[in-house]
Parts: C-alpha cells; structure tokens; sequence
C-alpha cells in the first residue's frame, strides 16, 4: 500500500519546501517506502483538521494518521523494522534528538534572515497575508527590514554551520560511511533554503557542499530533482 502525506507547496504545487516534510521524504526514501505527496498550503488547515493539529507533515499510512516529523521517523523505524534503520541504536537515536535541537535552534533560526521574504514571494496568494502577518509577529520586525543586513546574516549561518562542517569535513556522512536521519534534519533545512529562495548560501568549497549535494543525489536524485525558486521567480496565476 502507498503512504499518504500532506506537504507544503507553494503557489506552484510541484515547489515543495517545508524541512519538516522533506526531513520525511528522505526517510521515507531511506526506508524504500513508496509516498504520495499531497500539496498543502498554509490556510488549509481544514485538509488536515483530522489529525488534531493544524501542521504538515501528515502521514497517512492505512487508517494510521501520525504528525511531527519526529514522531513520523520514530514510527517508521517502529512499523517497519525489516526495512533500513533510520536510527539505528537507542544511542543514535539520542545523538539526532541532539542534531534536531540545534539545527531547530540555530540553523533554521540562521536560516530564516536570509529566506523568509523569498519565501513570502512563492506563495499561494491566499496564505501571503497569514505568512506575513503570523512571522512578523513571531520575529518581531517587518519582513524586509529582518534580512536586511544580508552579509552579517551570511557570517551568522556559516558560524551557524561549523559543527557540522568539522563533522563532514573527514567522513561522509554525520554517522560515518551511510546516511541516517541524523543526516537528513539538517539537510531539511538547508533543502528548504534551496527550494524556497533562488540565493546559494553554500560556498563552493565548504564540506557542508559536498555533504549537501551526496545526499541530495541518493534515491534517484530525489532532492536534486526537486523544483526551486529562481531569480526573478513569481508564482503562477491561481
């Protein structure tokens, strides 16, 4: 049976952008388990209201509903023990509870002074008024003016970055030679940036490039594949 998830899209169905729910995607990939994407938007809260809460992802397997991209990889690793660990061990289980705090508490955070308004631009119209209205107030400050100072926010995510460029710098993966959920919270987020806004925020030379860009062609190019947003992108008619 295929799986079923709710993902956030942008104005174009196909951009695809929530961390969360591309933290889900690679799991779901990692474990061979097929999916099917339903686009989402921030005002469709009633498309999901079955499952309690009001955020994507939401995965549907059979007449399971489970949210949180947590909990998700949790049950995925629970519901099919046959198929490739995600985790691994009780002890690499907490060392990614570690990944996930600090990429929530520091990466995304670096992240959103430099992507916010180029997200606000890939839209749905319907959700620019909430997008805009629910983050200015949660950060305090008007959209344009938060990332203004693009330079410092640029020293701020590579500063942001360093624990895991040492990390990658001398072995593949943050576990070692394969790739584990670890590996794909923080490769969520800077997929998010990715897709969302047309800037490269990555150096060329950076090991967190190459990091980036190995997991990005795993499962038939599956991330590397994906739509993103390009200079002078604007949503299409809806």
């Amino acid at each position: 049976m295929t799986l079923k998830m709710y993902d956030l899209a942008a104005a174009d169905p196909l951009l695809r952008f929530s961390p969360y729910c591309w933290r889900t995607k690679m799991a779901l990939a990692h474990k061979g388990l097929s999916v099917e994407t339903i686009p989402w938007r921030f005002t469709e809260k009633q498309e999901i209201a079955f499952s309690g809460q009001g955020r994507v992802p939401v995965l549907l397997d059979g007449d399971k509903v489970i949210y949180d991209s947590w909990d998700i990889a949790c049950y995925l690793d629970e519901a099919y023990p046959d198929r490739p660990a995600l985790f691994g061990s009780v002890d690499a289980k907490g060392a990614a509870l570690f990944i996930r705090r600090w990429s929530e508490g520091q990466l995304h955070p670096a992240l959103v002074r430099l992507i916010v308004v180029d997200i606000l631009n890939i839209l749905h119209p319907k959700d620019v008024a909430y997008f805009r209205e629910s983050r200015e107030k949660m950060l305090g400050a008007r959209l344009e003016d938060y990332v203004a100072p693009k330079e410092e926010n640029l020293r701020q995510l590579r500063a942001v970055l360093t624990p895991l460029r040492l990390t990658v710098k001398d072995q593949l993966f943050i576990g070692g030679e394969r790739p584990a959920y670890a590996d794909y919270i923080p490769f969520g987020a800077l997929q998010w940036a990715r897709c969302a806004s047309p800037q490269d925020l990555l150096e060329p030379d950076d090991p967190v490039t190459a990091w980036f860009e190995r997991l990005a062609g795993l499962y038939d190019g599956l991330a590397a594949k994906a739509p993103r947003a390009v200079a002078g992108y604007r949503p299409p008619s809806c």
